[in-house]
C-alpha cells in the first residue's frame, strides 16, 4: 500500500465516526437548535474528510474537483438549510433549551 493510499483510506476512516456522532447527537439533544449545531457541524467536517480521502484515493485531478464542488456546496446547502430551520423553530416560539 502507497503512502497516498494510506492518507486517503484514513482521512475516510476519520470522517466516518462524525457522521456516527451527528446522529447520535440529532438523536440525543433536547432541542432542535442543539440538534442542529451537531448536524451542520459533524456532518461537514465528516463529508470533507471522506471527500478528501476519496479524492487522495482516485489519484485523478477531474475526480478530485468534483468532490471538492460536492463539499463546496453541501457547506452551502447544509448552513441555509439549518439557518432556515432554526429560524422558523424561533418565529413559531420554540425556545432554546437552557432559556
Amino acid at each position: 500500500m502507497s503512502l497516498a493510499n494510506a492518507i486517503g483510506l484514513l482521512c475516510v476512516l476519520l470522517g466516518m465516526p462524525f457522521f456516527f456522532l451527528g446522529t447520535l447527537g440529532l438523536l440525543r439533544f433536547p432541542d432542535a437548535y442543539t440538534r442542529l449545531h451537531a448536524l451542520a457541524k459533524t456532518d461537514n467536517v465528516g463529508l470533507g474528510l471522506v471527500c478528501l480521502g476519496l479524492a487522495i484515493l482516485s489519484g485523478s485531478l477531474a475526480i478530485g474537483l468534483k468532490l471538492f464542488l460536492i463539499w463546496v456546496l453541501m457547506l452551502i446547502a447544509s448552513a441555509t438549510g439549518a439557518g432556515l430551520i432554526g429560524r422558523t423553530a424561533l418565529a413559531r416560539g420554540m425556545k432554546p433549551w437552557g432559556l
